[in-house]
C-alpha cells in the first residue's frame, strides 16, 4: 500500500463530499418514503433518526480515534474479535455498497430519462458506473474534487427548496398543513405509524458508514469533522423538508409523486425551474453516491487483502497508485447484477437496506469490545456504554421493522448474503482445503500416479507460500498464558509455519532466560509452529519497527503487540499499521 501524504490527503470539504453525497441523496426520497408509513407524523420519525445518528457520531468517533486504519466495522471487529466475525462486516459492507452503486446509478438515469426520453435506461446505467470507475482509476485526490462540486451543488439545491417552501408557506397560508394533519391517523396507531416511518427513514442515513473506510487517506482530525457534517445535513434537510412536503402537497398526492416528490414539490412552490434543477441535481447527487461507493469500497477491500483474507492479487496498483483490480472487478460485479436483475432493481433494495442495517449495528458491537478488551487503549472520544446499547437497540428495531415492512426483501438479502459467506469463508480456509486435497490426491495415487505427482508438487508449493510468510510478537515479557493466547490466535486466524517472538531490551541488560524456557515449552506445544525468540537491543517504536521490517522483509501488519496502556508514548496509528491481538 503506497503511504499519502498530509499534504495529498483529503481535506475536510473533500471527504465530507465524498461520503455526504451518498448520505444527502437520501433526501430525494427518504420523506416520501416515511410520509408513506407514517403519514402527517413523518417529521417526528426522522427527528428519532437524527437522533441515532448522533448516537453514533460518538460510536464511530471513538472507534475510528482509537483505531485510525481503513475498513470501518472490519477494521472494529478485527481488533476486537477473530478474523472469521470481522470478515462477515467486511462482507456485508461491501454487499451494501455494490447494492448503493447499482442503485444509484439507475435512479439518477431514471431521473435523466424523465427529462430526455430517448435516453436508454440500462445502457446509460452502465456508461454511468464506467464514468466513476474512470474517475476512481485517476485516483482519490481527482475524484474528490468532483465530489465537492456535486455536494455544494445539491446543498445549494436543497436550500433553495427549503426556500421556496418557506415562501409558498408565507403567502399561502398553513390550510394544506391543516387538512393533512388533520387526515385519519394510518392504520394500526400512532405508535406503529412512527415505527414504520422510523424504519424506513433509518434508509435516510445511509452513507454514514463510508468516511471509516477511508480514513487514512483523511488529513489527521478530520474524520470526526466529516461524522459532524453529514448528521448535520441530514438532520436539518430530512425532517424540514418532510415538513415542507406536509404544508405544500395533499397527503393523497404523496403516492403519487413518490419515485420524484422533491422535483414535484419544487415545481409546486416556486415553479417549472426549481422542478427542473431538483431534477438535474438529483441525477448529480446520485452519480455521487456511485462515486462514493467507488472510493469506500477500495479502501475496505484493499484493507482486507493486506490481512490476506482476499489473494494479494488485489493489491496491483497503476502509476497513480490506485488497486485498478479492485476498482475493475467492482464494477463488473454491479455489472452483473444489473444484469442478473435485468434493470429491475427493487429486489436489490432489501439488499441495501438489510446490509447497511447490519453493519451500523457491528459497528456499535465493536465499540462495546473495544471497551471490554482494549479499555487502555488511547481514543479522543468516548461513547457512553448505555448509549452504544440504545444505538444498536434503534438499529435493531429498524432492521425488524424494515423486516416487517418488505418480508420479501429480507429473504432477497439472504440469498445475497449466504454465497457471499461461503465464498469468505472457503478463501479464510484456504490452507485447510490445499491441505484436503493433498490428502485426497495421495488417496488417488497408484490409478493416476502421473497426475498425482504434478499435482502434488504444485499444491505442496501452494501449501509452502501460504506458511512461508513469517509473523512477529513484540513481548515485554509476558507470562505462559499470554505468550499461549498468542500461539493461540496465530495458530486459528493465520496461516504460517514461523513466528518470531522478539523482546526489546536495554544495551547491557540481561537475558531473559525463564522467558527463553517457556518459549521452548510453547514451541513443543505448537509443532506446526516455528517459534524463533530474539533479544534485540534498542527502544521500541515505529523506527524500530520500520527497521525490522525492512530487514526480515515482514509487513508490519504481520506484526503484533498487546493493547497498550494509557502511558504509551505512541498511537497504534503510527506504529504503521501493527495489530493488536491481546
Amino acid at each position: 500500500m503506497t503511504a499519502i501524504s498530509n499534504s495529498k490527503k483529503l481535506t475536510e470539504l473533500q471527504a465530507t463530499a465524498i461520503c455526504g453525497n451518498d448520505i444527502s441523496s437520501s433526501c430525494l426520497y427518504v420523506s416520501a418514503l416515511t410520509i408513506l408509513y407514517a403519514g402527517q407524523f413523518a417529521w417526528i420519525s426522522l427527528l428519532v433518526v437524527a437522533v441515532v445518528l448522533y448516537l453514533f457520531r460518538r460510536i464511530y468517533g471513538e472507534v475510528v480515534g482509537a483505531l485510525p486504519l481503513n475498513g470501518g466495522a472490519y477494521n472494529a471487529l478485527l481488533n476486537t474479535t477473530s478474523k472469521q466475525i470481522a470478515s462477515a462486516a467486511a462482507c456485508l459492507t461491501i454487499l451494501s455498497y455494490m447494492a448503493t452503486a447499482v442503485i444509484s446509478a439507475n435512479e439518477a438515469m431514471h431521473y435523466l430519462h424523465n427529462m430526455v426520453q430517448l435516453l436508454p435506461i440500462e445502457v446509460a446505467t452502465i456508461a454511468l458506473l464506467a464514468t466513476f470507475m474512470g474517475l476512481a482509476l485517476i485516483g482519490i485526490g481527482e475524484s474528490a474534487v468532483v465530489a465537492v462540486v456535486i455536494f455544494i451543488t445539491h446543498l445549494i439545491a436543497l436550500s433553495l427548496l427549503v426556500l421556496a417552501g418557506g415562501w409558498f408557506l408565507l403567502h399561502n397560508g398553513v390550510e394544506i398543513f391543516t387538512a393533512n394533519w388533520q387526515q385519519p391517523i394510518p392504520s394500526g396507531g400512532l405508535g406503529t405509524a412512527l415505527f414504520l416511518g422510523f424504519s424506513a427513514a433509518m434508509l435516510g442515513i445511509s452513507g454514514f458508514e463510508s468516511s471509516a473506510n477511508f480514513v487514512e487517506e483523511q488529513k489527521p482530525g478530520v474524520f470526526r469533522k466529516t461524522l459532524r457534517n453529514m448528521w448535520a445535513v441530514v438532520s436539518f434537510f430530512n425532517p424540514v423538508i418532510a415538513l415542507l412536503v406536509l404544508c405544500i402537497i395533499p397527503l393523497a398526492q404523496v403516492g403519487e409523486h413518490r419515485e420524484s416528490l422533491l422535483a414535484f414539490m419544487g415545481h409546486t412552490a416556486g415553479g417549472s425551474w426549481l422542478g427542473w434543477l431538483i431534477s438535474i441535481d438529483a441525477v448529480l447527487v446520485l452519480s455521487g453516491a456511485v462515486l462514493t461507493s467507488f472510493v469506500g469500497v477500495t479502501g475496505l477491500i484493499e484493507r482486507i487483502t493486506l490481512d490476506r483474507v482476499l489473494p494479494n492479487f488485489f493489491l496491483a496498483q497503476n502509476k497513480r497508485g490506485v488497486n485498478y483490480r479492485i476498482v475493475a472487478a467492482f464494477f463488473m460485479l454491479c455489472v452483473s447484477v444489473l444484469f442478473a436483475t435485468k434493470g429491475d432493481l427493487g429486489a436489490l433494495a432489501g439488499v441495501y437496506t438489510f446490509s447497511f442495517l447490519a453493519v451500523m449495528a457491528l459497528f456499535g458491537l465493536g465499540n462495546l469490545l473495544l471497551k471490554i478488551k482494549r479499555s487502555k487503549l488511547p481514543r479522543p472520544v468516548k461513547a457512553h456504554p448505555l448509549a452504544v446499547v440504545l444505538a444498536i437497540g434503534l438499529v435493531a428495531a429498524a432492521f425488524w421493522g424494515n423486516a416487517r415492512i418488505n418480508p420479501s426483501a429480507l429473504f432477497v438479502f439472504f440469498q445475497y448474503l449466504i454465497p457471499a459467506l461461503g465464498i469468505i469463508f472457503l478463501l479464510l480456509n484456504r490452507g485447510r482445503i490445499v491441505r484436503g486435497l493433498l490428502y485426497t490426491i495421495h488417496y488417488l495415487y497408484t490409478p493416476v500416479r502421473r497426475f498425482v505427482l504434478v499435482s502434488n508438487q504444485y499444491l505442496q508449493e501452494m501449501l509452502d507460500k501460504i506458511n512461508a510468510q513469517e509473523f512477529v510478537f513484540f513481548t515485554k515479557g509476558d507470562d505462559l498464558a499470554i505468550l499461549n493466547q498468542v500461539l493461540q490466535y496465530v495458530e486459528n486466524n493465520e496461516k504460517t509455519g514461523k513466528l518470531k517472538i522478539v523482546t526489546v531490551i536495554k544495551p547491557g541488560q540481561l537475558c531473559n532466560d525463564p522467558l527463553r524456557r517457556d518459549l521452548e515449552v510453547l514451541d513443543r506445544a505448537y509443532p506446526e509452529v516455528k517459534i524463533e525468540y530474539l533479544e534485540i537491543a534498542g527502544v521500541f517504536g515505529p523506527e524500530l519497527i520500520e527497521e525490522l521490517s525492512q530487514r526480515w522483509n515482514i509487513p508490519k501488519n504481520f506484526m503484533f503487540i498487546g493493547s497498550p496502556g494509557d502511558r504509551f508514548p505512541y498511537r497504534v496509528s503510527e506504529l504503521g499499521g501493527v495489530r493488536l491481538i491481546i
